[in-house]
This record gives C-alpha cells, sequence and structure tokens, in this order.
C-alpha cells in the first residue's frame, strides 16, 4: 500500500534509538525526507547516514528537548533544510517512573513541554502543507493503573488529551493530530531490554500478561504512526491508536 508519503517532509524528535530509530526509518522507507534530533551527536550522525543511504534527504540536531531555544531554533533550521515540514512527530520521554517531584517535573518538562514547543514551532510550516499531519507517542499506561502512582502514566494520558483537543482545533484548517500508545516493547537497551537482563522475574511476569506471549518490536508501533501521518489515513484525527497485542483489558468506545 502506497501511503503517500513519498516527497514529504517529516520532523522526529527522539529518532535514533527503539520506536523513534524505527519511525524515521520506515519514514525514509515510504521515501519521505527526514528531520530527526537526539541528545547523542554519534547516534545521530549515525542515523543520518543511514536514512542519507536510503535515497531521501535528512537533516540532523543534538539537543535537549527540554531547552526550549535550542528545539524551537532546530525546528527552525530543520525546515529550511528540508523546504518545510509536512509531519510531525514528538518522541521524546523523560520515562518517569519514580513518584518524585523530581521525576514529575522531568516528565512534565519533558513529554509535554517538549511536544508542546515541537507543535507550536512547527504550526506555520504544517500550516503552510497540503498534509499537516502531527502524531504524538503515549502509551498504554496511560489507559490502565498499575504499579500505583507514577508521573509516567499522568504524563502520557495528558498528551492523549492534549492531541484530541487539537485535533478539534486543527479539523476545520484540513491539519490532523492523533496518537500511538504502545504497549510493552521489546528492544536491547530499551526498558525491557534492560529488564530482562537485571529483573528476569518482572520481565517474566510482563511477558506473561500479553494475550500473544511476546512483547512488541519497535517495527510494530513505527508502522502504526507512520500509517497514522499519512495521506492514507486522511480522515482519521483526534484518534488513539493502541498497539499492546491485546494486553490492556479496556473496552475503547
Amino acid at each position: 500500500m502506497d501511503l503517500g508519503l513519498r516527497g514529504k517532509r517529516a520532523v522526529v524528535t527522539g529518532g535514533t534509538k527503539g520506536i523513534g530509530r524505527a519511525i524515521v526509518e520506515r519514514l525514509a522507507l515510504e521515501g519521505c525526507d527526514v528531520a530527526l534530533c537526539a541528545r547523542g551527536k554519534d547516534d545521530v550522525d549515525a542515523t543520518v547516514a543511514s536514512v542519507t543511504n536510503s535515497g531521501v534527504q535528512a537533516f540532523g540536531g543534538t539537543l535537549d528537548v527540554t531547552d526550549a531555544d535550542a528545539l524551537r531554533s532546530w525546528i527552525v533550521k530543520a525546515s529550511e533544510a528540508l523546504g518545510g515540514i509536512d509531519v510531525l512527530i514528538p518522541n521524546v520521554s523523560a520515562l518517569a517512573v519514580t513518584n518524585t517531584e523530581d521525576s514529575w517535573q522531568a516528565g512534565f518538562n519533558t513529554d509535554i513541554l517538549g511536544s508542546v514547543r515541537a507543535v507550536e514551532t512547527a504550526m506555520p510550516y504544517l500550516e503552510r502543507s497540503e498534509l499537516g499531519s502531527i502524531v504524538l507517542v503515549a502509551s498504554t499506561a496511560a489507559l490502565e493503573i498499575y504499579l500505583g502512582p507514577r508521573p509516567y502514566n499522568s504524563i502520557k494520558a495528558a498528551l492523549i488529551a492534549y492531541a484530541k483537543g487539537l485535533s478539534r482545533e486543527l479539523a476545520p484548517r484540513g491539519k490532523r493530530a492523533n496518537v500511538v500508545s504502545p504497549g510493552s516493547i521489546y528492544f536491547e537497551g530499551g526498558v525491557w531490554g534492560e529488564a530482562k537482563i537485571k529483573s528476569p522475574e518482572m520481565y517474566s511476569t510482563m511477558l506473561k500478561r500479553n494475550p500473544m506471549g511476546r512483547m512488541g518490536h519497535p517495527e510494530e508501533v513505527a508502522n502504526a504512526v507512520v500509517f497514522l501521518a499519512s495521506p492514507a489515513a486522511s480522515f482519521i484525527s483526534g484518534a488513539n491508536l493502541v498497539v499492546d497485542g491485546a494486553l490492556t483489558q479496556r473496552v475503547q468506545y
């Protein structure tokens, strides 16, 4: 299926590892030029080289998305490098799981303000695009309470509400906003990759909870994100697409 992304221009924050890297690679596979950022220069350079080798244009940046000026400046530079922005995918998360004030602040600064600032900075370029699509990355942790009161759950729930509000505001202007909520996703160096090594009992318990008997892969989340971002999903806005292998038990109306 042709998603209609060839020649389009996407900006992805946190695009060098795990789900973010898979999103970047999927966009490139669809023929989309991509701008990506992360904190590690070596990872950014390697990802840019990989994307460029696939035959599309790539633009990288090394920054912390909690630095408001740096984030805004980079998005403007990305738009100039790519000649505009058609798709925005804020993907960075603080993974704030400890119930401390510092953890709550980190989640708010990274996940919420990192996304809101990216959206506000990219909006003038998205408005000029025929596509104008935003996809936020939340989590199934926003949908069911487990492991007690954690910043991560509440912060991701706030992103879902934010995206819904955006979708209503943008719809009359022909622009879209959606969310993808991954379940347990395994990759080396990720949360569950580390848990498999350091907390094998917890890893095994989580594995058994999933009816499919396995965890997801970053590529499976990326497929959902890129579809929602694309013209193939032109009448889908305000949706929260859950990618969890039937892990969650609530009924979504």
